[in-house]
């Protein structure tokens, strides 16, 4: 590490939330000179640079700065950390990061998740929910399911399955049926494909 970086790690303290001092230090460097410019501020402060960020930044200018600075598994973590820990839990980006993700990505974001806070996902979500009570267990029945099950990722689609399970979802819909339990299987468990072949015959119906 050389005194370049260590320069750039100084320039990081006291910014508040002066959004170009941040993009002065951090928006033009490498993927290499980030990482040692943050290891250099760890060293000289004895502070994770990402949960101080995570304190200072919120909105699209954080996800750009965690997008920076960490890799992909790494930045989806701290992504839904801070969603997670929001006065009013954003879990719109849960549910982006679990719905998009492959199986294997959703795990390593997972594991990542657990390395950097010393805590689930999951255990976090149920410490943030709040509300009224049938709704909270509803919320978390269905996010748990989404972080934790590992989907099939192929390109194989069932197509009378899918005639089957959009009836179950249209009745449970009409009944108002919010906990029913084969709806949230079918929504956590069944591949993108299979879902949107479902999800089809439901509009059709």
């Amino acid at each position: 590490m050389n005194e370049y970086h260590i320069s750039f790690a100084y320039n990081l303290v006291g910014w508040g939330t002066d959004e170009k001092a941040i993009i002065n230090v951090l928006a033009h460097q490498n993927a290499t000179q980030r990482q040692q410019i943050m290891t250099a501020y760890n060293d000289i402060y004895h502070e994770d640079l990402v949960k101080r960020l995570e304190s200072e930044l919120s909105g699209d200018f954080g996800k750009a700065v965690y997008c920076w600075i960490l890799d992909p598994t790494d930045s989806q973590a701290v992504l839904a950390h801070v969603a997670i820990k929001k006065s009013e839990p954003d879990y719109h980006v849960i549910v982006e990061i679990a719905c998009v993700l492959s199986p294997e990505e959703l795990l390593a974001v997972r594991r990542a998740y657990h390395h950097r806070y010393k805590r689930s996902s999951e255990e976090d979500e149920a410490a943030a929910t709040s509300g009224d009570i049938l709704l909270i267990m509803v919320n978390l029945q269905l996010l748990w399911a989404l972080v934790s099950s590992f989907r099939y990722d192929g390109i194989e689609v069932n197509a009378s399955l899918a005639d089957k399970e959009a009836e179950i979802l249209h009745n449970a819909i009409k009944d108002k049926a919010l906990n029913h339990e084969e709806a949230i299987r079918i929504l956590t468990t069944r591949s993108k494909l299979e879902l949107i072949a479902t999800f089809n015959s439901y509009s059709d119906d």
